[in-house]
This record gives structure tokens, sequence and C-alpha cells, in this order.
């Protein structure tokens, strides 16, 4: 899952590490600002601290949505410790790749996380996307949300990328915070959300928000017939089902 993407697809924008370190700035109150400015000189000095301190963030700084106003359950959005974690992982340098793998192996899931939120400001090759291909074989969604950021858009190949969106389908992620969907979204993968829409309606279940917008975009004929078909099976459960997964293509329209 490794592969670059082909040259054809632009890179995802990547967001300004300045920005966020700001944005985190302003949410912390000042004793716990004092904090992460001690942990980042730290960082400068010695980049083996990140070992306790990394692991530290969320008690030190706190916990919570970065954005104060947000949804605190929404899987996609930024905590106050992951852009903590960024911080001290932008300030170790050319060190962070020696540091790096050994904090993603051994943290929990919130260190996880952060770690894979600090992925796109960081500077790596190849170790960044490991980390990345690791979590999307979880079915932790708060690391399967975190992988399906600007790293995966920009650096898996077509493959991995559709397995990725995939991923996200059948763990119950929203669609509309998987980065990328706009430039990478092909015929290949809305035939295989299409096809996953058909397995849905043929075991009477219902299909998830969000996904009729990327099979429209390249309509795969012998799916949507297949859908359509549907509802005239013998089976009520199986006809009922097409009736409302037909309904959500006409509503995400």
């Amino acid at each position: 899952m490794n592969e670059p993407a082909s040259a054809a697809t632009p890179p995802a924008p990547l967001l300004d590490p300045a920005e966020r370190l700001a944005t985190l700035r302003h949410r912390l109150a000042p004793d716990a600002l004092a904090r992460l400015e001690a942990a980042v000189s730290a960082m400068r000095t010695d980049p083996t601290a990140v070992r306790t301190r990394f692991p530290a963030v969320g008690r030190e700084l706190g916990r919570g949505p970065l954005d104060p106003t947000g949804d605190p359950h929404d899987p996609f959005a930024w905590q106050v410790e992951d852009a903590g974690r960024t911080a001290l992982l932008v300030a170790l340098g050319p060190a962070v790749e020696d540091e790096l793998a050994s904090l993603y192996r051994f943290g929990d899931a919130p260190e996880r996380r952060g770690v894979l939120r600090a992925l796109p400001y960081l500077p790596l090759a190849d170790a960044g996307l490991a980390l990345v291909d690791d979590a999307l074989r979880t079915n932790d969604l708060r690391l399967v949300a975190a992988a399906l950021g600007p790293v995966a858009a920009a650096r898996l190949d077509d493959h991995a990328y559709r397995q990725a969106v995939l991923k996200a389908v059948f763990v119950g992620l929203p669609l509309d915070g998987v980065a990328g969907l706009d430039e990478r979204t092909d015929p290949e993968l809305s035939r295989m959300l299409a096809g996953y829409v058909h397995e849905r309606v043929a075991a009477g279940r219902d299909v998830p928000a969000g996904i009729w917008s990327l099979i429209d975009r390249h309509p795969p004929a012998q799916q949507l017939a297949a859908i359509t078909a549907e509802l005239d099976h013998p089976v009520p459960d199986r006809r009922q089902a097409a009736r409302a997964a037909l309904r959500h293509r006409t509503l995400d329209r």
C-alpha cells in the first residue's frame, strides 16, 4: 500500500503548521501554554525528551476539540492534544525520523492519532506512509480518520487510496472528512462503491450517507442496473432497501 500516487494525481494541499500552532496557543490557558513552550524548547535541545513529553501532552495541555465550538464526537476533528503533539514533533526537525516509529508503535490510541495528524508537517518520506498503512489496517475510527488525511491523499497509489475510502465506508466514517476525494475519485472507485451499495441492498441494509455523490461522478451502468433491478426482487426487504438507496441517490444530488 505504499507506492506513490501517479504523477497525474495532484497532491492534497498541506496545512500551515504556524496556523495550527497559533490556533493551539489561543486555545490554551496561560499555564498550559507555558508548559507547551517548555516542551517545545526541550525538543530543540534534546530530541530524546520527546519520549517522555509526547505521552504527557494530554495531561499537560488538556483534551477536547481544538475548535471549542466543534463536535466533540467528530472523528476527523483535531483535538488539543493532536495539535500539541504536532508542535513537539515539528520542533524535532530532522531528528523526528529517529523517534516517530517508536512513538507510534508504543503509543496508545490518542498518541498514535497525534503522530498521524502530524505527518503532513514533518520532513518524512516512506516512514510516514508506513504509519498510514498501519492505521488503515485497524478498526479504530480515531486512527482510520487521522490516517485519511493529506498524506494518504497525496501519496497512496490508486489501488491503495480506493481501499482506504472503502475502509472509511466499512467502519462508518462520514466520507466528507476523507482528504482528496475531489481529485482522486475515479471510475474504478465509483464502480467499487456502487458494488458495495448493491451488496448492502441485497442484504436488506441501509446505504451510508454521501456515497452516491461519489458513485455518480462516474456512473457505472452495470452496477446501477443491478441496484435498480432489486426494486423487483421477490424478497420484500431487498425491494425496500433498493427504494431507500435510490431515494438517497436523489437526495445526494
